[in-house]
């Protein structure tokens, strides 16, 4: 009824009548939220805030948040919920679609300075690489922040990840510290890994960061069995599983597609298509028109997604995790999405020319759409540049740190070797 108010389908008296009824079912929730105020005043300040971006989005909230909603308020009113559910059920609900007018601004704010934390940390790894700081292979995501940013802020306290060695961004990401990422790219003891990873095996299990992974594909079936975990742990949790174009031939993913589908496992398959699989073209390697489609012989839900505009990134993750979560089993988001630098640092990307990669950066590149939409919705150039100089702040300190950092003692060569 609210929708169809605010949409103008009915008449004034009508609209008048549903907004009335929408705004009591506002303070119903509200009071039945505040039985967890005397517990904890911060628990109480979260859901206030969390409910009113909730109640103040506009336009286009879609059937399946006034469902979850509905469902929320029927559980409040029962008595029988705790203020922790009710947190992350609203945590659920701040992934509400918006349309291009009607942006919640402090979102658009926290996407934009996380793809651009991604963008200068890439930019710094890659001068220390060419300094002889980091050593090894060293895959970089510039170009391709907008997939990983847009689907982490769609997901909820829980869920997992794991992607392949261009994993540097997801890290990020995921909030891990990004002294301790660039301590293990110089290959140092206070790196995530202990110095002993570097660029492609890094792991946290406190961010739900399960790798980085060096042998193309190899994250697939292990994807696969983080979102088994959930399920069996009746979690309400999925598992991110991201992969490349290149990765998509690689036979353990059809396994994995059709054991995923068989026990209706909630895990996206996010195929990063970035056009190239090392230096040959996805038309050169690949049959057939979108990667995606191969899931339909599993019987399984996918997308075409344009990976370089992050609010399509940010509307489709919030489709395939709602689908997820519901039980109906995997879903396939395939990102066209392009990297602005080689395959890795060692590649000079002679397979493509630089007008080619100037026309998509100059028409596409991410960081400059969300900046022009956050200067269109009110965020002055000032504010813009003062979140680039923070940000070069935090990339400072965390290049100096993985300098500085001491290497690992040799002893350290036979520790982490087994698990109890």
């Amino acid at each position: 009824a609210y929708k169809a108010a605010i949409n103008n389908n009915k008449k004034d008296e009508d609209n008048d009548i549903c907004i009335k009824k929408f705004n009591d079912l506002k303070n119903e929730w509200k009071k039945a939220g505040s039985a967890g105020r005397k517990a904890d005043n911060k628990l109480w300040d979260k859901f206030n805030k969390s409910a009113d971006r909730f109640f103040n989005a506009k336009k286009e909230v879609i059937d399946a948040e006034l469902m979850k909603a509905n469902e929320l308020l029927s559980q409040l009113k029962s008595d029988e919920i705790s203020i922790n559910e009710v947190l992350k059920s609203l945590s659920d609900l701040k992934n509400i679609s918006k349309t291009k007018n009607n942006y919640d601004m402090d979102l658009l704010r926290e996407m934009y300075t996380k793809m651009l934390l991604i963008r200068r940390f890439e930019e710094k790894a890659g001068q220390l690489y060419g300094m002889g700081q980091i050593g090894g292979f060293c895959h970089l995501y510039i170009g391709q922040e907008a997939v990983v940013v847009g689907i982490q802020s769609a997901q909820i306290e829980g869920d997992s990840i794991v992607t392949s060695y261009r994993d540097h961004g997801h890290m990020i990401a995921c909030d891990m510290d990004p002294r301790g990422v660039m301590a293990e790219l110089t290959g140092r003891k206070d790196g995530y890994s202990k110095g002993k990873g570097g660029s492609m095996h890094m792991f946290s299990r406190e961010k739900g960061f399960f790798g980085g992974h060096g042998i193309v594909a190899a994250q697939v079936p292990i994807g696969t069995g983080l979102a088994f975990s959930h399920k069996y742990n009746e979690t309400n949790n999925v598992c991110i599983t991201y992969f490349g174009d290149g990765a998509a031939n690689q036979g353990q993913v059809y396994e994995s597609y059709n054991i995923a589908s068989l026990w209706k496992l909630p895990v996206i398959f996010v195929i990063e298509n970035n056009k190239y699989g090392m230096g040959t073209s996805v038309n050169r390697s690949s049959a057939g028109e979108n990667l995606s489609d191969r899931g339909n012989a599993y019987g399984i839900k996918s997308e075409i997604v344009d990976g370089m505009d992050i609010i399509a990134v940010r509307d489709s993750a919030i489709r395939a995790m709602d689908y997820c979560r519901s039980g109906k089993g995997p879903y396939i988001l395939e990102m066209k999405t392009y990297r602005y630098r080689g395959h890795s640092m060692s590649d000079p990307a002679k397979y493509r020319t630089r007008n080619e990669v100037e026309k998509i950066r100059k028409k596409s590149d991410p960081i400059e759409n969300i900046k022009e939409l956050l200067a269109k919705n009110g965020l002055n150039e000032d504010e813009i540049k003062n979140i680039d100089s923070e940000i070069k702040v935090v990339i400072a300190d965390a290049a100096k740190f993985a300098q500085e950092s001491p290497e690992p003692s040799v002893e350290e060569l036979y520790t982490d070797i087994t698990v109890n």
